[in-house]
């Protein structure tokens, strides 16, 4: 091989002996000085199945992925729940039509709640318990100094168990940054506010929103002086990996050299997107630092961007557990570009003003619309005999219902996927009142093989999603 040569793999020459064997590994990367650029599943890799129960000697199962996609400040619910229980028809309720042509992708749960591990009885902070809660199943402790506690949350319980299968043992994005002290709700930490990944009770696990820094981190791109290098010669991390790339490609079927080149192409776009965000629209930074590069200039890019890298760190098997917070819990941002100007927090608080909730109703609509550029990207890559979001299990919601009341019962969630064939999606599902909402956490691992008796607040696993 040339260059530093591939990882964790290589390629044979196949024999009558081992034609149905696969000649290269799953765990294959192309190395170069200062990169490491994880491959997506290629025929060359041998057969692969959706179905673990159908696997073989001769196939693999596909690994089974977890994404969880939180939107703060809740929903307006009648625009959010179909009316009728049982199979999704194509009259979706009005947040729900931007993903109306994915409705045998996706089911909506309802009855879900977080009531058990949010009992209000220290007053307000309803946003900060809102989202610290979400994956948690645990009340945070009120507090805006260092003793910061809540509880493990499901993604790092599956991190945790998988961290020997992948690079990344998870992924936490997201795009807007928040301050992982002070006091930023009713004398809740900002920590709570912010961050939806919990390592341990008391380790919070902060989210990148930069795509730049995201991006490195999941290609090993080097080190920073490496990397200024490189961005001072405009040179791509394909061209540090491109005598492996020849060398694999002159070795591979002509359908695998394919998606080998729109493997490549779809990353010389993000890597040109997210030069170009880095151009042309610098964040404000505090008095005295200085403002990352690399964020883009619009809201609507700057989650399309990050979408884009949760399919690739999936594609590639970089990691099988992402969380992606869209905007922190009590985001008062603002949604000029689809023609709502007040800030989204306070439009949360309606007053039932049916101009403010038709407001709130266009904000839920624009974050389901980039669900559904999401949910079309996961299903546009093939894997073996199915789709990369037949393989995954993403749940979407928020920690709070609607946003004037700041109820936690009822919770908006919706799941999308087929994990690998445990799930049967494209259903409305009502549970009874009080289901707490980590009994759909558990009935995630449990698909992930992760055998867990209790998480949070769970009473059982939840049933009917098969």
């Amino acid at each position: 091989m040339h260059g530093e040569g591939f990882t964790d793999g290589f390629v044979q020459k196949r024999s009558d002996k081992t034609m149905n064997k696969p000649i290269l590994s799953r765990r294959t990367a192309l190395k170069g000085v200062g990169a490491s650029l994880a491959l997506p599943w290629l025929e060359a890799m041998g057969p692969l199945t959706s179905w673990a129960a159908g696997s073989t000697p001769a196939s693999q199962a596909a690994p089974n992925r977890m994404a969880f996609l939180y939107v703060p400040n809740g929903k307006n619910m009648v625009d959010w729940t179909p009316k009728l229980e049982g199979a999704l028809s194509d009259e979706m309720p009005a947040i729900l039509q931007p993903i109306a042509q994915y409705r045998g992708d996706f089911s909506i749960l309802t009855g879900l709640t977080a009531d058990k591990a949010r009992a209000n009885g220290d007053g307000g902070g309803d946003h900060a318990r809102a989202l610290s809660s979400f994956l948690t199943g645990c009340q945070p402790r009120k507090t805006d100094g260092t003793d910061i506690r809540a509880g493990i949350s499901v993604d790092q319980v599956a991190a945790s168990r998988m961290a020997d299968l992948t690079r990344l043992a998870s992924l936490e994005i997201g795009t807007e940054s928040g301050a992982m002290a002070g006091n930023c709700d009713s004398g809740y930490s900002c920590v709570y506010s912010s961050t939806m990944s919990w390592r341990s009770a008391t380790q919070p696990l902060p989210k990148e929103v930069n795509p730049k820094l995201t991006f490195e981190r999941m290609f090993s791109a080097g080190s920073a002086a490496e990397r200024a290098k490189r961005d001072a010669q405009r040179k791509s991390v394909l061209d540090l990996v491109k005598a492996d790339f020849a060398d694999l490609n002159g070795k591979l079927g002509r359908s695998d050299q394919r998606k080998l080149d729109e493997y490549f192409s779809a990353i010389r776009d993000l890597e040109l997107r997210i030069e170009r965000a880095g151009k042309f629209a610098e964040p404000k930074a505090p008095a005295g630092s200085v403002a990352p590069t690399g964020i883009p200039p619009t809201y609507e890019e700057h989650i399309k961007l990050m979408c884009d890298l949760l399919v690739l760190a999936f594609q590639t098997d970089t990691t099988r557990v992402c969380t992606f917070v869209l905007a922190n819990e009590g985001s008062n941002k603002p949604y000029p570009f689809i023609g709502v100007r007040e800030g989204h927090h306070d439009l949360s608080h309606h007053g039932n003003s049916e101009e403010k909730k038709a407001k709130i109703a266009q904000i839920n609509r624009f974050h389901t619309t980039q669900l559904a550029y999401l949910l079309g990207k996961l299903k546009s890559v093939k894997e073996g005999d199915g789709t990369l979001l037949d393989h995954t299990m993403l749940a979407y919601g928020s920690g709070n219902s609607d946003g004037n009341a700041h109820n936690h019962d009822n919770l908006p969630v919706l799941l999308a996927g087929r994990g690998c064939g445990t799930l049967k999606p494209g259903q409305h599902i009502v549970y009874p009142k009080e289901t707490p909402l980590n009994n759909l956490w558990l009935a995630m691992l449990n698909r992930m093989d992760i055998k867990t008796q209790q998480l949070g607040d769970s009473t059982g696993e939840l049933t009917r999603l098969a």
